[in-house]
């Protein structure tokens, strides 16, 4: 660890954005790399939140170029083996990309360090951006909220496919296309769980549903045909 650890608390509170980025640019150029912060920070600034400090600094995170948000299985074999090295605390929990369009990064050498090493796996995008709930079809429907420019990458004919899959598997079980998806995750093998949102009550009844909905080898098969 570094000799010096720099306080966060600062960011957004006596040190806007732009100093704190020079502030931050000058510290790593010094070749430290140890920075506090905490949710809390600075909550007690008229205006503020919480949260100020932790934004700041995974923006000059993204900004510069410097920040790893998913990890490929040579990067978390090499930090696995640094931690055992050093006695250091290892990586428990990765959170990557997946449904059943984007599998590409985890599924294979990834997915199989993480079940070799007991990692847990907690997945983000699980529905592709809105996409898997089977309500964006069309470039027309994508005016249907906010989130719809984001799905338009999978209006395609492989897109269109995973879809065609996921209706015939939610109508067997008198379920939502968005079960069911999330369902084809939680039975992956080696997934811990996957992370859905829900802004109305019906919405969360949905995802409680999918916690306990059980897919054949049948409908997981055609599932995975789909999305190959």
């Amino acid at each position: 660890m570094a000799p010096l650890v720099l306080g966060g608390n600062v960011f957004g509170w006596t040190a806007d954005e732009k100093t704190s980025f020079d502030l931050l640019d000058r510290f790593a150029g010094a070749g430290l790399n140890a920075i506090d912060t905490a949710d809390a920070y600075s909550r007690w600034v008229p205006g503020n939140k919480g949260g100020e400090s932790e934004t700041i600094i995974g923006n000059w995170m993204k900004s510069r170029g410097n920040r790893d948000s998913n990890l490929d299985a040579g990067q978390l074999r090499a930090a696995l083996d640094v931690a055992s090295l050093r006695s250091l605390p290892r990586y428990e929990v990765l959170q990557p990309e997946y449904n059943l369009y984007d599998r590409s990064s985890l599924d294979g050498p990834l997915l199989d360090l993480c079940k070799a090493e007991d990692i847990g796996v907690i997945t983000y995008f699980s529905l592709a951006k809105g996409f898997l709930s089977g309500k964006y079809r069309s470039k027309p429907d994508l005016g249907q909220s906010a989130r719809g420019e984001g799905v338009a990458g999978y209006l395609n004919e492989r897109g269109m496919r995973i879809l065609s899959a996921l209706d015939a598997v939610a109508e067997r079980h008198s379920a939502k296309q968005a079960e069911v998806a999330l369902a084809w995750i939680i039975a992956r093998p080696g997934i811990t769980a996957p992370i859905a949102s829900a802004t109305t009550p019906a919405q969360m009844d949905s995802l409680i549903r999918a916690a306990s909905l059980k897919l054949s080898a049948d409908d997981v098969a055609a599932l995975d045909r789909a999305s190959s």
